[in-house]
């Protein structure tokens, strides 16, 4: 097996059938697994219908509760090292991602050789659709923000849109990944960094979701920026822990 693309979800019942078929439909063998966080708009009864069509394809893992964006995905990195799979991916359920950048991506680790490639909306030919001006504020200023504290060469550290091969999520300890929601996306790729792993961003369309309410709080930022400010700190006085 060798291509997994993770999506976590919460109330995406408008966008989740759409995804996984959207995913299927590229006939580039994506295995799909669904994290679902007790969505009580029955988002995970509708990825259970489908599983009766994409039976080898599609997955599911249900937890009790919102537990977070990066407690759902270093699940989702262990399922997919335990199965086997050489690439796994991250991706929303909402459309921000289009599906068909999965295989560019793909291309920038497998045939560029990359450990880490980045969907980003802010390096050359990287754009933003359908953001109100206060949204790009924070995310740009957000960016600005990462690139200043941690000194890292990455345009968009904040992007949601990767692919890491196995390499990456083999050597970083996943059991000391500390925070959950905004400053989660930072930090796996500041502890990849720093581990000397080679990262390539590849510029994406970032489209506003259609269906469905955004996730972001201001809980969420507020972690973000003392995040940042943590992880500095914390890699100045002690090393990366690694699984070697």
């Amino acid at each position: 097996m060798e291509k997994l693309v993770i999506i976590p979800t919460y109330n995406e019942k408008e966008n989740i059938e759409l995804i996984i078929k959207a995913i299927v439909d590229l006939n580039q063998g994506y295995d799909i697994l669904i994290i679902d966080d007790g969505s009580p708009d029955g988002t995970a009864d509708i990825v259970r219908s489908l599983q009766t069509i994409y039976t080898t394809h599609l997955f599911l893992e249900e937890r009790q509760g919102k537990l977070g964006l990066g407690t759902a995905y270093i699940k989702g990195f262990k399922w997919g090292l335990e199965h086997g799979y050489s690439y796994i991916f991250e991706m929303d359920a909402d459309f921000s991602h289009d599906p068909a950048d999965l295989n560019r991506l793909y291309e920038a680790c497998k045939v560029g050789g990359a450990d880490l490639a980045i969907g980003s909306r802010y390096v050359k030919g990287g754009m933003i659709e359908n953001w109100p001006f206060s949204r790009k504020f924070i995310s740009k200023g957000g960016a600005w923000y990462t690139r200043l504290i941690t000194w890292m060469p990455i345009k968009d550290p904040t992007a949601g849109f990767i692919c890491y091969s196995r390499k990456v999520l083999s050597t970083i300890d996943l059991n000391k990944i500390r925070f959950v929601g905004y400053a989660f996306q930072i930090e796996m790729k500041f502890k990849t960094w720093k581990l000397g792993l080679k990262i390539t961003e590849v510029p994406i369309t970032f489209r506003d979701r259609l269906h469905g309410a955004s996730k972001m709080t201001k809980g969420i930022i507020q972690e973000g920026i003392a995040g940042v400010l943590h992880m500095q700190l914390q890699s100045l006085f002690h090393r990366i822990p690694t699984n070697k």
